[in-house]
């Protein structure tokens, strides 16, 4: 996973940014207190890590990529970058009050042993707040009908909410609730769905090199076919149809909370 992040943070910062909406509906669900001490697993180049810093929280970001890392410490050098994992953090006990997870949780190797390193290190009462996709959100995605093998091996990674509520029990977290998000027009941060109404955006290589499933998990040939036949449809309008066909109502991505219980 270090190289495939290190290859994608060359530009990554040039598409990958954080999202006002986003930002908020995290700190909503995190419910920080000022001062208080927060972890950022798997932060990358640390666009929400920052952006909890600008709410009145200390910051730790960490992340596997030292390159990653190398570029969060050029836009602010004064948050604790920290290479890790989230099976690893390298802090003490009972040492944050909360902590986040964007888009990162399908890198993590270990779901149980992760969450117990997390447990360890939140204090009590503290949440854990994790943004991702289930597969059965992203079997939804139009993106199945232009690149269905990466899609595919997209998939496979992502763990079922199911999964992620056991690793949480058994390692000691309360899971409290989740909160369905559907991509919105204006989003900032250009991730894997970014396009569902916007499918012109694909056709962006800085979007596509920024988007672990594009620049590792693809192959260039279904790449290149699966943009030659979106740029088809969108020309003669069939996209819409496509688009239409993959409506649904699971949400496109989840927001997922946990809690370390009071002994």
């Amino acid at each position: 996973m270090n190289a495939k992040y290190d290859n994608i943070g060359v530009n990554y910062n040039l598409t990958r940014k954080a999202d006002k909406y986003l930002t908020k509906q995290i700190l909503s669900h995190l419910q920080p207190i000022k001062n208080g001490t927060y972890l950022d697993i798997g932060c990358g180049t640390g666009n929400y890590t920052n952006e909890l810093q600008k709410n009145g929280c200390n910051v730790i970001g960490i992340d596997p990529s030292k390159l990653m890392l190398e570029k969060a410490k050029l836009q602010n050098d004064k948050i604790d970058w920290r290479i890790g994992s989230a099976e690893n953090t390298g802090l003490p006990e009972n040492f944050v009050n909360g902590i986040i997870g964007t888009l990162t949780i399908h890198h993590w190797k270990n779901l149980k042993t992760a969450f117990s390193e997390l447990n360890k290190v939140l204090k009590t009462n503290g949440r854990i707040v994790i943004f991702t996709s289930t597969p059965e959100q992203m079997k939804g995605y139009w993106l199945n009908h232009y690149f269905p093998k990466m899609l595919s091996d997209s998939i496979i990674q992502m763990p079922t909410i199911a999964k992620v509520k056991k690793a949480m029990k058994d390692s000691g977290i309360v899971y409290l609730e989740s909160h369905k998000y559907f991509i919105k027009s204006d989003l900032e941060d250009q991730f894997l769905y970014c396009g569902k109404q916007n499918p012109e955006l694909y056709f962006d290589e800085n979007i596509r090199n920024g988007i672990s499933s594009f620049s590792s998990l693809s192959n260039r040939t279904e790449v290149t076919n699966g943009l030659m036949k979106l740029r088809k449809d969108i020309d003669n309008g069939k996209i819409k149809e496509i688009i239409k066909s993959y409506e649904n109502d699971f949400g496109d991505y989840l927001y997922l909370i946990g809690q370390k219980p009071s002994r």
